[in-house]
């Protein structure tokens, strides 16, 4: 059971630490020059340094990661406060009251008995709450389904978000064959593309493709983001056994040939997978 005041008194010590980093002419000259700008590429590298040390199981680098990810709420929380636009405090109460209303089968009424009611009832919040700030906004806007996607996110991420919105509107391929089917189009587009056509079109077919490929992963009820992460492993792990090869054969990863590396590379994928 954590003890309640010894972490209040540690989020205060990092809040008072990261004031101080701050503090113009005692602060740290490198962290006084930040901004949110200049700042979010850090916030989402931690983010990736948490999903790492998950994936690897590794519950040491877990707990030191996601204190790294909490310095970063509090760095973008005391830059607002700087600038008179709120403070952690503000984020705290703002995230508790969403919680709380976003589960009212917990702090409420409301029944939901399986994760797919869940899911079905945070949509339902999500929507409300979106309606009521379109409601208190005098401009008028256009409403998006997809509005909720994040520009931000990874391309890959982006697409399975956005292709899931719009399926929940009946916009999607019945079946997994026409999904197959439009991939072999964009595919044939994309070597035609190859063989007649200009470097923007042929970038601009190869994204159809990895649209098409993300859609083929969400049928197939894969995270698209994942899947490459693992053929990433897989494919470092098989090009460290090249190294290692050569390494014991008294050769350099420079000096080896197509032709040795493949020898290689063809008994790396006999290995069992890490």
């Amino acid at each position: 059971m954590l003890n309640n005041d010894t972490s209040k008194n540690d989020i205060n010590r990092l809040i008072d630490i990261m004031a101080a980093l701050r503090t113009p002419g005692t602060g740290c000259p490198w962290d006084l020059k930040q901004n949110f700008k200049s700042i979010a590429p850090y916030t989402l590298e931690e983010a990736y340094e948490v999903l790492d040390a998950i994936e690897r199981g590794n519950m040491d680098d877990l707990k030191d990661e996601l204190g790294d990810l909490l310095f970063q709420v509090i760095y973008h929380a005391r830059m607002a406060e700087e600038g008179e636009l709120f403070n952690f405090a503000d984020v705290l109460s703002c995230i508790c009251a969403k919680m709380v209303r976003r589960h009212p089968h917990v702090f409420a009424d409301t029944q939901a008995n399986s994760a797919s009611e869940v899911n079905l009832l945070w949509d339902e919040i999500k929507a409300q709450e979106k309606a009521a700030k379109l409601k208190d906004d005098d401009a008028i806007k256009t409403v998006s389904i997809l509005d909720d996607v994040p520009r931000a996110l990874p391309a890959l991420t982006r697409a399975l978000k956005m292709q899931k919105q719009a399926a929940k509107v009946g916009f999607d391929w019945p079946a997994l064959g026409p999904v197959f089917d439009k991939l072999e189009e964009e595919m044939g587009e994309l070597s035609e593309a190859v063989s007649v056509g200009s470097h923007a079109e042929i970038k601009d077919e190869l994204g159809d493709v990895l649209f098409s490929l993300t859609n083929l992963a969400r049928h197939l009820e894969i995270d698209p983001e994942e899947a490459l992460r693992d053929a990433n492993t897989k494919f470092t792990n098989r090009f460290h056994h090249i190294e290692h090869g050569l390494e014991k054969s008294g050769k350099s990863i420079d000096d080896a040939n197509l032709d040795e590396m493949e020898v290689l590379w063809k008994e790396a994928k006999k290995l069992p997978a890490r």
